[in-house]
């Protein structure tokens, strides 16, 4: 038997070459590979012995050589096979063990396009699918995760059709998001991002029980490692619908720094939110811009759930929680309530990826974008164009309505005051049913919204969300500005001594 063992993370490469010779497998190797099993008392034997060929042209041409990829490729079974490899002195290599130039580590230190060019792996995909092509005959390895479980298939002669398989499988992942990563790379430093093809890879987290609906599957795929780093389960399983709902929540609750922040959300809008002293306070002004729709909502809490918060919140039925940090004491408190489940990135604040890119699924395809990023100084540079301005409390409001107008569905309205949520309508078709539907479930809950600031994270294209906003009482208005109508909008605001502000940026979120 013998195994061709070449890779650049050597994570356990030496106990696993070592658990392979002891299998009674000669090891072929290449480059620093060779060379650390080498100084580590493994009895390799270099590719280029092996091949009688040398290295060449700085190491680029090494495994690519018919003894290497004809012991790979050729069928055991079959007899014009075996006979062309018994002709031409090739012996079968019955295990690749491969893991590819690092790329990713590269591009991520070096903008040198030279030193960047010289790490794509060229053999190594190509031994990798080689071997992947004839997995009935060769174990493929792409992982060091399986490092174990091969040696242990190997050693109970349990290596069989199903396991081979799965090592197929996940090397063709590794190629494919390998070659991916790419060409992503190069559309997006010579083309702006956007070639003619463009490559979404993920790493499967977890399965969810089903979908939206319970008659389609789901799972949970991430970027970069995020979630595997930042999400911890400690109480029940997060479904999809879940996920969709915390990314709602994550994004508000992370949108203002290290302030002690609380969202609520309800099918991925806000229906709470607030910044006050603590997180206690902040969740119970939360809950108050709309308790109905909080009940089976999803929290997010910029800081630790600990025990006081945790009873507050027991005194609603909530889903969902997903917290920066959560005591034992905080779980305990939950230990009763079954439904709800309690998720933590253990942190000191919550985190998000902030992804570069954005995308969105229609039939037959997908509509691909850069992300739209809230910048922190959008409220502070906009253009105050009434007679009135907001002084600076009521700025605060402006900005924490701004950013909260940007995370909502379109077409939204949001009316904040003193540092919490009173009042939002959002996913309307037009932005006066919004206003009107924000205004009436506030009245309908007794909510005081006078001298709060309104946002909208587009453009008011007509006079009657202002007069709306004037008979509940808003006092600043903040919004993109440039519609045709814009003068009308401003007399309006001016009419009723309301300050307007235009940042000049929209906020669609379709």
């Amino acid at each position: 038997m013998r195994a061709l063992i070449s890779v650049s993370d050597k994570d356990g490469v030496v106990e696993f070459a070592k658990g392979l010779a002891g299998l009674g497998f000669e090891i072929l190797s290449t480059g620093g590979t060779y060379q650390l099993l080498k100084d580590n008392g493994v009895a390799a034997v270099e590719v280029s012995e092996y091949t009688k060929s040398p290295e060449m042209f700085e190491g680029r041409v090494k495994t690519l050589h018919p003894k290497i990829h004809g012991g790979i490729l050729y069928k055991r079974d079959d007899s014009s096979h075996a006979a062309q490899a018994k002709e031409f002195e090739i012996g079968g290599i019955d295990l690749v063990c491969v893991n590819l130039y690092p790329f990713k580590a590269t591009i991520a230190r070096t903008n040198d396009f030279a030193e960047i060019i010289e790490n794509i792996d060229i053999g190594g995909p190509a031994m990798v699918r080689s071997a992947a092509k004839n997995f009935a005959d060769v174990l493929i390895i792409t992982d060091i995760l399986d490092y174990d479980e091969v040696l242990e298939k190997l050693r109970s002669s349990s290596a069989d059709m199903d396991f081979r398989r799965s090592l197929m499988i996940k090397a063709y992942e590794h190629t494919a998001s390998y070659d991916a990563m790419i060409a992503n790379y190069m559309n997006e430093r010579f083309n702006g991002g956007f070639g003619d093809k463009k490559f979404i890879t993920g790493t499967k987290v977890f399965t969810t029980r089903y979908g939206e609906n319970p008659h389609q599957k789901g799972a949970l795929y991430e970027f970069e490692n995020f979630f595997s780093q930042n999400f911890k389960a400690l109480k029940g399983e997060a479904s999809f619908n879940n996920m969709t709902d915390i990314n709602g929540a994550l994004m508000l609750a992370t949108s203002f720094g290290e302030a002690p922040a609380v969202a609520i959300c309800k099918h991925a809008n806000p229906c709470g939110f607030a910044i006050k002293s603590n997180l206690l306070e902040s969740y119970t002004e939360a809950l108050k811009c709309d308790p109905i729709s909080a009940y089976g909502g999803v929290v997010a809490i910029n800081g630790t759930l600990d025990r006081e918060l945790a009873l507050k919140m027991h005194e609603i039925f909530i889903e969902v929680i997903i917290a920066a940090n959560v005591t034992d004491e905080a779980l305990e408190v939950y230990s009763d309530k079954k439904r709800t489940k309690i998720f933590t990135q253990e942190n000191k604040f919550l985190v998000r990826s902030d992804d570069k890119f954005d995308f969105k699924h229609i039939d037959g395809g997908f509509v691909y974008q850069e992300r739209d990023f809230i910048q922190d100084d959008e409220v502070k540079n906009a253009k105050c164009v009434t007679t009135r301005s907001a002084s600076s409390i009521e700025f605060t409001d402006l900005e924490i309505a701004w950013k909260v107008a940007a995370l909502t569905k379109s077409n939204c309205v949001v009316y904040v005051k003193n540092s919490s949520l009173v009042a939002i309508g959002m996913g309307m078709t037009s932005r006066v049913d919004a206003a009107r539907a924000a205004v009436a479930k506030a009245r309908d809950l007794g909510l005081d919204i006078s001298g709060c600031a309104l946002a909208s994270e587009a453009f008011f294209p007509f006079r009657d969300s202002i007069d709306i906003a004037n008979e509940v009482g808003v006092k600043n208005i903040v919004q993109p500005g440039g519609s045709i109508r814009d003068d009308d909008v401003i007399a309006a605001a001016n009419e009723h001594d309301m300050a307007m502000y235009f940042t000049g940026i929209r906020h669609f979120l379709h």
